[in-house]
């Protein structure tokens, strides 16, 4: 059974800093490209980090440059989002995504609340 199970959502001030994890099982998580996504209300969803499956080539989305790093542990299966200086803007569901070929996984989402 393929599962993407998302950690480490919460509220946090502006400037502060978040780290989510995402675990995944079920699948060869080293052939995937995995990403995080996020969906604020009443917004589409929308690319945030991205990391290949080998070599770790990343790509990060404008908003977010120079504050998100994502990084993988192919051995724990896990992903992970390095969030500092955070905006209230960066308020979202945050979504954890597997991607090889046709085969498409996602998480249920952990919610990010920036605000004092």
């Amino acid at each position: 059974q393929v599962q993407l199970v998302e950690s480490g959502g919460g509220l946090v001030q502006p400037g502060g800093s978040l780290t989510l994890s995402c675990a995944a099982s079920g699948f060869t998580f080293s052939a995937y490209v995995m990403s995080w996504h996020r969906q604020a209300p009443g917004k589409e969803r929308e690319l945030v980090a991205r990391i290949a499956s080998v070599g770790g080539s990343t790509n990060y989305a404008d908003s977010v440059k120079g504050r998100f790093t994502i990084s993988r542990n192919n051995a724990k299966s896990t992903v992970y989002l390095q969030m500092n200086s955070l905006k209230p803007e960066d308020t979202a569901i945050y979504y954890c995504n597997g991607k090889w070929y046709a085969y498409d996984h996602w998480g249920q989402g952990t919610q990010v609340t920036v605000s004092s």
